[in-house]
């Protein structure tokens, strides 16, 4: 699966070519889910906010237990490093990550000692902008007491997986997934905002989901050029009457919800001006 494009990992000190086999059946990580991640862009020749990544996926290893064995600095130098063995205006997916070998006591815990880093680059195209359809979720997003939400780990993303298969099987690309007290937290895969009366309003980062690096970006961005934003509680009706949907995440950045369940939406005016925004603010 891994084979379809460029790629190059660091690991243990070197450049890799492809995808390189790193864990065992005795890997802590590979049965008991200790591995954390970060995503990043590099595309038309920049990487924007390339530096709060890093910095966010040492901050997911602590929240999950690991030591991380790299300054944020540092994976951004050897981020740097990478890029440059791609053509300079290849898009790409950046993907710094720890996981632990060993586990603590009974096994259960990761062995902080036994953190291992790696790095990998590779070729994704960017999502055309031409929006997407979204339904609701019978899923939740979990709370702090109940699952690591505070750090990108990869053992979260299996509920995000099957909130994505609901949705495909009635026919929707993404889904809306409410948190714990039946409030909207985020999409299956993004953060997301919505349009009403011109003013934009986004859920607040109530600790069941993460604070996109991207969400943030843009409502600084959108808030700089005028445009009222509203962090709060937001309930599912709303979005049904809105003016526009848009989602925001590293992987596509800014792009329109074009559909909710049986409703039709037209990417709008704030929605494009908050892409323009983002990629103005990244070349520049």
């Amino acid at each position: 699966m891994a084979g379809w494009s460029k790629t190059w990992s660091y690991i243990d000190g070197d450049w890799v070519d492809g995808n390189p086999p790193l864990v065992g059946p005795r890997s802590h990580a590979l049965w008991l889910g200790s591995c954390v991640f970060d995503g990043a862009r590099a595309f038309e020749g920049v990487a924007p906010d390339l530096d709060m990544h890093c910095v966010r996926v040492n901050e997911s290893a602590r929240a999950l237990g690991l030591e991380p064995v790299l300054r944020s600095e540092e994976i951004v130098e050897l981020t740097r490093d990478g890029l440059a063995r791609f053509d300079r205006d290849a898009a790409l997916y950046i993907r710094p990550m720890y996981w632990a070998e060993e586990g603590g006591y009974v096994g259960v815990p990761p062995l902080p000692e036994s953190t291992r880093f790696c790095l990998s680059i590779y070729e994704v195209p960017m999502p055309e902008p031409a929006g997407f359809p979204v339904c609701l979720s019978s899923f939740r997003r979990p709370s702090l007491e109940q699952a690591p939400v505070n750090a990108k780990a990869a053992c979260l993303y299996p509920n995000s997986g099957r909130a994505i298969i609901e949705a495909q099987k009635k026919g929707f690309e993404n889904a809306v997934v409410l948190d714990s007290m039946g409030n909207v937290a985020e999409l299956a895969t993004a953060n997301l905002m919505m349009v009403k009366d011109g003013v934009v309003h986004t859920p607040y980062p109530n600790g069941t989901f993460l604070n996109g690096v991207t969400r943030q970006r843009v409502i600084a961005l959108l808030r700089a050029a005028g445009y009222a934003v509203h962090e709060r509680v937001i309930k599912y009706a709303e979005l049904l009457d809105a003016d526009e949907l848009f989602s925001t995440g590293n992987y596509a950045k800014v792009l329109p919800i074009n559909r909710i369940d049986d409703r039709n939406l037209q990417p709008g005016p704030v929605y494009q001006r908050a892409r323009d925004l983002y990629w103005e603010w990244a070349h520049a």
